[in-house]
């Protein structure tokens, strides 16, 4: 425990790290779930927010000086960019927004965030951080900050990432619970600058993954148990962000959408009766996936389907553990054709055991794709508690977790990589290499106002 800083300050300040805009610019939810959240819970707490897409590294500097706060929590919501062309690594900015924090204010510095759930223990001592929160932070945070004002002890709080006081070796505690209900209230500032750049706002109504694909780390980030957020909260919502700046387009960033019907039935139903004219997109798998849902999903708003797919090969899904088949791709593919809704594959070319055949196989089948788009990415990011990881340093290809603080990738060595682009383009596909000027041509229609992902408009 850290109790040289303490002065019982009751000011916090949030700020959001990320400034990556490719394909866009994403609105900084988790900072303002947590500022809702404080706000709530702890309403002799003042809380502000800071958004690194609107400030310079001397203004951040200056706000922290003058701040006169106690808390400062820094959301790290990407580690890289995530593609095997470029390597773009973020942890230098994180360092430095970090150094800015430590050198200008006494305050905690606390750590958050998905992308600092998937390296809490490293980032917390490169960072030079006092405290880190793994996975969601919403009643982590609150019980933080309260036990370290009132200086009662702070090593039973789930999720905790700290040091020890005698040894100094950095902790975690696990985390058996989970939060039961949320607050959301947007920025005002920052929704119209989202709304402006990226045309869309991002909502949850979900939150973990129990699926058991060998390279994500989603279940690493949100942890494996399903939680649904209240119908009603998530509906009402939807209606002051209409009310109040006109946003009629919303992306639901489950993990998966589709992982829990029930609940998606409850929820939609609820949208149509509110009498919204709102549309709608989300990651979907295609699996446990049928018309009816569908059509009912189309009712309430949905125009935009983006499927976690990654091959069309039977042989690589099963390496993957994705839990479906490319028939099953195939006929979620033909329902969205059939009820008119847009929909995209996200692939991963030359992961585990993927061949030249297996690639071949992939191409083949996307000919029967004709009308949507296809983002394909070249290797798997290898990340710490994943199945791939296990894979990778029994290959030799890593050898131990800090390896993959920087971007490190697994790519077969069965694979013919000058000609993936070629053999893919020749499948008659619309195939979309991260390379492509696709952003550009996006842009073009963002700048005439229009709504939603935009890569439908990529098909032709």
């Amino acid at each position: 425990m850290i109790f040289g800083k303490m002065k019982k300050n009751k000011k916090i300040l949030l700020v959001s790290a990320n400034t990556w805009t490719s394909p866009y610019p994403v609105y900084p939810l988790g900072v303002s779930y947590l500022k809702s959240f404080i706000q709530d819970k702890l309403v002799e707490y003042s809380v502000e927010v800071a958004d690194m897409n609107f400030l310079q590294i001397d203004e951040l500097s200056a706000k922290v000086k003058n701040g006169d706060y106690g808390f400062v929590g820094l959301s790290l919501r990407n580690i890289d960019d995530n593609n095997s062309n470029t390597y773009n690594s973020f942890i230098a900015w994180y360092k430095q927004l970090a150094d800015t924090i430590i050198s200008n204010t006494d305050a905690y510095l606390i750590l958050g965030g998905a992308g600092y759930s998937i390296y809490p223990q490293m980032l917390l001592d490169k960072l030079n951080a006092d405290y880190g929160i793994k996975g969601e932070g919403e009643e982590a945070l609150c019980k933080l900050i309260v036990s370290l004002n009132e200086e009662k002890p702070v090593e039973m709080i789930e999720g905790l990432v700290y040091k020890d006081k005698g040894s100094g070796e950095i902790l975690i505690n696990e985390r058996n619970s989970y939060a039961s209900s949320f607050v959301l209230n947007f920025e005002q500032n920052w929704v119209n600058y989202y709304w402006d750049k990226s045309g869309m706002l991002n909502i949850q109504t979900k939150r973990g993954c129990p699926n058991r694909c060998i390279y994500c780390s989603y279940p690493v980030i949100e942890g494996k148990c399903v939680r649904t957020l209240d119908c009603d909260s998530i509906v009402n919502t939807l209606k002051q962000l209409y009310a109040e700046y006109k946003i009629n387009y919303v992306f639901f960033t489950d993990s998966i959408f589709n992982i829990d019907k029930k609940y998606n039935y409850a929820l939609c139903n609820k949208i149509i009766e509110s009498g919204l004219n709102i549309s709608w997109g989300a990651y979907f798998s295609p699996n446990n996936l049928t018309e009816e849902d569908l059509s009912l999903y189309k009712r309430s708003g949905l125009t935009h389907v983006e499927f976690g797919t990654d091959a069309f090969c039977d042989t690589q899904l099963k390496r993957y553990k994705k839990g479906f088949e490319w028939k099953d791709i195939l006929r979620a593919s033909r329902m969205c054709d059939e009820l008119g809704i847009f929909y995209a594959h996200f692939m991963i070319l030359g992961g585990v055991g993927e061949t030249d055949e297996t690639l071949d196989e992939t191409f083949e089948n996307s000919r029967e794709l004709t009308n949507c788009v296809i983002f394909p990415y070249i290797g798997m990011r290898i990340y710490p508690h994943t199945e791939l990881y296990n894979i990778s340093v029994s290959e030799g290809i890593v050898n131990n977790p800090e390896e993959l603080l920087l971007p490190k990738y697994y790519i077969s060595k069965e694979i013919t990589l000058s000609t993936i682009k070629e053999r893919a383009l020749a499948s008659g596909a619309k195939w979309i290499f991260p390379e492509d000027e696709s952003e550009e041509k996006m842009a073009l229609f963002r700048a005439k106002k229009r709504r939603g992902p935009l890569w439908e408009y990529l098909r032709f």
